[in-house]
């Protein structure tokens, strides 16, 4: 016993990441990033960075040479050429924003004073060989959500030259020098700060509005939090989520997910969606917890033939309860007696569902008397798809059963059923659960961004959709909304 004991401890201690990778929560949901979709989020990213470096601040400089006193006020960035910037993945990091060999082109406001004379007039500059390294570094937080963490920011100026204009711009050039190493001085100085809150603020409070834990209607929500940190390659961004549906009435009543893990293997679009059984387990067991797969027809929903075949066929076992109830109203109660189960191969999707069906009559003034209970076998074909930033489902009856849950010889009566209840099922039943399932739900990708162009795969186990990104708007507008 004791042998045993060391042993278990001697295994916990030396490979404490095979116990945790055993008992880690699959994901339901797998997102996929890919240098595509890099190179779509770099233009927005360019754009987003020169515009927050066009508002950078500067102070008012002051300073003496010699005989000469100057002032430098009303510093503008008027133009930013950063025409050599890569956005890339940094493994085991994050992004990377780098900016090598560009231009900032500048205008300020100068008062010199030598001896007794004034002057006044602009100073154009520009600085060359701009250079700005930054790191992002992403991590899960609390919530579940991605964030930046943290940032590593490099910034230089090789360079600065100045011209000068006005009475005595000639004169005024030899103080250049002097001028443009304080305003590098200073540029070197805002440039990461600059950037950093950017990051930290800016970009953080947009991914703020990618849902985590949120309604999906009046009955079900969803759980879009992150598993892990995300995991960056040289080639990808890869994000594992819980995606599971709840019942807004018992959150905490959950299905164990037991699916498949979800596999992605391409990087040929910008963004890639897997979705495992478990993901579509879970909305059908939350629906199911919710009670909405119950049905009551009767009166107009009933159809009128199908009314009468009940009719017929229950006449005798009317008769014999009470012959007063003949003219009674009769309905169909439809309830679903076990959570829907999903299947994917790399056919297609299908859902699996059980309901028992009661046959009553009404009448008037009196309980309701059960004629029949049977058990009703359905099996529909689901059809996935994607819109902007909604995935729905549409599904079609494909196979149709029932028996009785009394005996085999009722279950031959009901042969004359099967085709009525299947042609009510398709009229009544299916356009109700695809009223719920059209409506789709949001995956977790931030307003102002879409899918287009997606294609769908079916894998045994799960789907894939492969898509790629559309900018509805840009970073700046996408922000400014949360302020």
């Amino acid at each position: 016993m004791t042998s045993c004991l060391l042993f278990l401890l001697f295994f916990f201690f030396f490979f404490p990441s095979v116990s945790i990778m055993a008992t880690a929560e699959p994901a339901g949901c797998k997102i996929r990033i890919t240098e595509k979709g890099l190179q779509m989020l770099k233009f927005e990213t360019q754009r987003f960075v020169e515009e927050e470096l066009s508002n950078i601040s500067m102070p008012e400089m002051k300073g003496s040479e010699g005989r000469f006193q100057y002032t430098i006020t009303d510093v503008k960035i008027m133009e930013l050429n950063l025409t050599h910037a890569e956005l890339s993945f940094l493994p085991d990091v994050g992004l990377l924003f780098d900016v090598q060999n560009s231009s900032i082109t500048l205008s300020f406001h100068r008062k010199i004073l030598y001896w007794f004379f004034y002057d006044t007039g602009n100073i154009n500059a520009s600085a060359d060989g701009v250079t700005i390294n930054t790191a992002l570094n992403l991590t899960r937080d609390d919530e579940g959500r991605l964030k930046i963490n943290s940032i590593t920011c490099d910034a230089m100026i090789a360079k600065m030259r100045a011209k000068f204009s006005g009475t005595l711009g000639r004169v005024y050039e030899f103080l250049a020098r002097f001028l443009t190493s304080g305003m590098r001085f200073l540029l070197n100085q805002r440039i990461c700060p600059t950037l950093n809150h950017a990051a930290l603020v800016h970009v953080n409070s947009l991914l703020e509005t990618i849902p985590v834990r949120t309604e999906v209607d009046q009955f079900i929500g969803i759980d879009y939090s992150l598993l892990s940190d995300p995991v960056v390659t040289s080639r990808s961004l890869d994000m594992n989520f819980r995606g599971m549906f709840f019942d807004l009435a018992n959150q905490n009543v959950s299905l164990v997910n037991y699916a498949v893990d979800p596999v992605i293997r391409e990087y040929d679009r910008m963004v890639y969606l897997a979705l495992s059984e478990f993901f579509f387990d879970s909305g059908l067991f939350s629906y199911y917890q919710a009670g909405i797969f119950q049905m009551h027809i009767i009166n107009e929903k009933m159809p009128k033939d199908l009314e009468m075949l009940l009719r017929t066929t229950y006449l005798g076992t009317i008769m014999m309860l009470n012959p007063a109830l003949v003219d009674a109203p009769i309905s169909l109660q439809l309830a679903v007696n076990s959570p829907p189960k999903t299947t994917i191969k790399t056919s297609g999707a299908t859902v699996i569902m059980t309901a028992i069906v009661k046959v009553m009559v009404l009448p008037a003034g009196q309980p309701p008397v059960q004629l029949s209970s049977m058990t009703m076998e359905t099996k529909f074909n689901a059809k996935v798809s994607m819109k902007e930033k909604r995935l729905a489902v549409h599904t079609d009856l494909r196979r149709f059963k029932i028996f009785s849950n009394l005996s085999a010889l009722e279950s031959l009566a009901l042969i004359p059923l099967q085709a009525p209840l299947k042609t009510m099922l398709q009229m009544s039943v299916v356009p109700l659960i695809n009223n719920w399932t059209k409506r789709g739900v949001q995956i977790p990708l931030a307003d102002g961004m879409d899918f287009i162009e997606e294609v769908v795969e079916y894998h045994n186990g799960f789907i894939v959709i492969g898509a790629n990104l559309h900018f509805t708007k840009g970073l700046r507008e996408m922000m400014a909304e949360n302020f």
